[in-house]
């Protein structure tokens, strides 16, 4: 099985910010439901998506939405955790990719998605298997302590049917999808 990774992330300004204390610093239910439908939604349905995140990430997720259902959840940290709801925790990148290639996941995974934080992010980036990003510019200024790695040049960007073309609105706030596809390592 080629594991191709897929990167999705909302970021606001030219510094690309995706967080401020842990959490999400706007509130756009229709930009959330996007995220919750690429990561969810599969061709076979007997399969599932696998998100990849950092500790932090996972922390910020409302303990009512742990772990992202339908989904098999990653945290990559090099602390021993111990959670409730059983998320599978690896210690890099490279050890999440070989715990998914083993036969009793490798069999039932679709897709992989990196959902963050910083370093997590610039992992995915860097690595070999990288393949696409699908970023959500929110076209607004909020204060952040996170930001998105910027995007190497031999991404470019490309379109995908699944993604509105068109700038988005919600709450006031403007938000534009774009789809970046990795041309060569």
């Amino acid at each position: 099985m080629q594991l191709k990774l897929n990167l999705i992330a909302a970021a606001c300004g030219d510094n690309l910010g995706i967080g401020i204390n842990g959490r999400l610093p706007w509130k756009l239910k229709a930009e959330m439901a996007f995220f919750t439908n690429m990561t969810t939604k599969t061709k076979n349905v007997n399969k599932k998506n696998v998100l990849i995140m950092g500790r932090k990430t996972w922390e910020g997720i409302p303990k009512k939405f742990r772990p992202l259902q339908n989904r098999i959840n990653i945290i990559l940290s090099h602390q021993k955790l111990d959670y409730e709801n059983e998320p599978i925790v690896c210690q890099s990148l490279q050890h999440a990719l070989d715990t998914i290639s083993k036969p009793d996941l490798c069999e039932i995974v679709e897709n992989i998605w990196v959902i963050g934080g910083h370093a997590v992010y610039k992992a995915a980036i860097d690595h070999l298997n990288c393949f696409r990003i699908y970023l959500t510019y929110i076209k607004k200024d909020f204060e952040c302590d996170t930001f998105f790695p910027s995007i190497p040049k031999n991404f470019i960007e490309t379109s995908d049917t699944n993604i509105p073309s068109d700038i988005q609105e919600e709450n006031g706030i403007q938000f534009l999808y774009k789809v970046y596809e990795k041309v060569s390592n």
